[in-house]
Parts: C-alpha cells; sequence; structure tokens
C-alpha cells in the first residue's frame, strides 16, 4: 500500500455528505451506486464510510472507486476502517503516519483510530473496528487480523477528546436499532459464544464512547441491517446496511443531522 499523502484533520465546508454502510469490495455495487448518487444529489462531494470497505488498494491504476468516484463527482472518501479489511497493509501503512488519515488513492483516506474532524461546521468522530463474528472461520493473518480490535487505549483517547455532534463507528454499541438487536439476539448464522462475548465486550467499548461524547447523530454499520432508534435523551441512531441492500447509502445533512436513504429503487434505476 502506498501512503500517497497524510493529514491530521479535515475541516470541510460541505452541507451535506454521503453515509455509506459495508461495501465489501463489490465493485459491481459501486458501479450501481455512484451514478445513482450523483442523480439523487449532484452537489455532494464527500462520503463517509463505515468500514468494510474492503477494496485493495493498488499500486498502479485506478480502483473502481476511484473511477465511479470521478464520474459522480465525489472528491473524497473518508473510511472508518470495519474488521473485515485488509489489516496487514492497512497497520502497517498506518504504523509510518500514527494518528494521522493516509491517503491511498485518488479520492480515498483511511481515517485513524480515533479520529477528529469538522463536516458543514459539525465536530465528527470516527472510531474505527469491530469485532469478528466469523472469526473461527478465518485464518489469523490471512482473513483475520487482530489489529480489528477496538482497544481500550483507543476508546480513553476518543473520550480525551470531548463531544462531539457525529459518531462514525462500524461496531454498534450495547444499545442499538431494533434490527440489530434482534439480530444479535437471534444469532442466526449460530456464532459460538467466544464469539459472541468478543462482539459483547467489543461493543461495550463503542457504548463507552457514545456515552461520554454524547452525539446527536450515531450511525454505525457492521450488522446488514438499515434501522433507527432515538434514545430516551433525544440522541439518535442509525445503522447502515451492506452493499446490494436497501439503506446502504444515506444523504446526510449537517445542519440537522437528519438523513434520507436512497431506496433501491433509486440505485438501480427502476421505474416506480
Amino acid at each position: 500500500m502506498r501512503v500517497l499523502e497524510t493529514a491530521e484533520t479535515f475541516d470541510l465546508p460541505d452541507p451535506r455528505a454521503w453515509a455509506l454502510g459495508d461495501l465489501h469490495g463489490n465493485s459491481g455495487w459501486v458501479q450501481t451506486l455512484f451514478p445513482a448518487m450523483r442523480r439523487h444529489d449532484s452537489q455532494v462531494t464527500t462520503v463517509l464510510q463505515l468500514g468494510d470497505y474492503g477494496f485493495g488498494f493498488p499500486v498502479r491504476g485506478t480502483s473502481p472507486v476511484d473511477y465511479w468516484a470521478s464520474k459522480a463527482g465525489i472528491e473524497l472518501v473518508l473510511c472508518t476502517l470495519g474488521n473485515h479489511e485488509s489489516w496487514g497493509a492497512v497497520s502497517a501503512a498506518q504504523a509510518e503516519a500514527p494518528h494521522l488519515a493516509i491517503r491511498v488513492s485518488d479520492v480515498v483516506w483511511l481515517l485513524p483510530r480515533p479520529a477528529r474532524f469538522t463536516v458543514g461546521g459539525r465536530t465528527v468522530l470516527s472510531l474505527g473496528g469491530a469485532a469478528s463474528l466469523d472469526k473461527h472461520l478465518r485464518t489469523e493473518g490471512s482473513d483475520w487480523f487482530p489489529d480489528e480490535a477496538i482497544t481500550n487505549a483507543m476508546v480513553e483517547e476518543a473520550i480525551a477528546g470531548g463531544d462531539a455532534d457525529l459518531m462514525l463507528t462500524h461496531e454498534c454499541g450495547l444499545t442499538t436499532v431494533p434490527e440489530a438487536e434482534r439480530v444479535i439476539a437471534a444469532n442466526p448464522h449460530q456464532f459460538p459464544q467466544s464469539a459472541l462475548e468478543a462482539s459483547r465486550a467489543s461493543r461495550e467499548r463503542v457504548e463507552r464512547v457514545r456515552d461520554a461524547v454524547r452525539p446527536h447523530l450515531h450511525a454505525h454499520g457492521h450488522l446488514h441491517v438499515y434501522g433507527e432508534r432515538e434514545l430516551p435523551d433525544g440522541r439518535r441512531i442509525v445503522a447502515v446496511n451492506r452493499d446490494t441492500m436497501a439503506g446502504n447509502a444515506l444523504v446526510l445533512d449537517l445542519a440537522t443531522l437528519t438523513y434520507e436513504p436512497l431506496s433501491l429503487a433509486a440505485i438501480r434505476g427502476w421505474r416506480v
């Protein structure tokens, strides 16, 4: 992986941004999704991607994300890292630029853990990582890496930065949207107890950060559902879905911290 540029933070003027859930390296989906994003709102030029980005980092040439971003007028993709990433390459690159965002392609930046920046006058906290529930099906050093974990040190650093308006994570908290809570409780893929315990510990770390920094809106990916919840104090949580599914892309209004999901009909160009 080449590090093309580094940045300590970003101060972006955008009044709106796209929030995208897991992409899983799905080139065909990006080829469909990005033109639909442009059709929906051609003025939005920044993407906040919520982990499991999943695309490689070519030494030469253009990645599918770069290619379709150029067609869609997307100038910046800020990735909050997930659990299913190329952690071997990512960790090595981040070690060379600790606490900095690193640009790895024409438009894609990988955010440190944690990261602080502003968009449209809103303070944003990004905290990447999550526990892989399917760890038992993977091979360490090949398609699973312990670097995916959210550590206590990351939690403490995230909390030390103070309040944030918007929190971006891949992992969810212990309290999340009903759709995600049902998936966790049902365990439809019969993940082993050890994986469930690791997941709970990871979600507890995210919960600690959210309780401390008190974001008006917390957006996360990871559990492959779309849903929303308002907490008793008025703060809100939104789970953003995975590639190919409804709720994978939201237009986020920074002034109000409200959002509008892009429908599958709009993405696929169906007439309704």
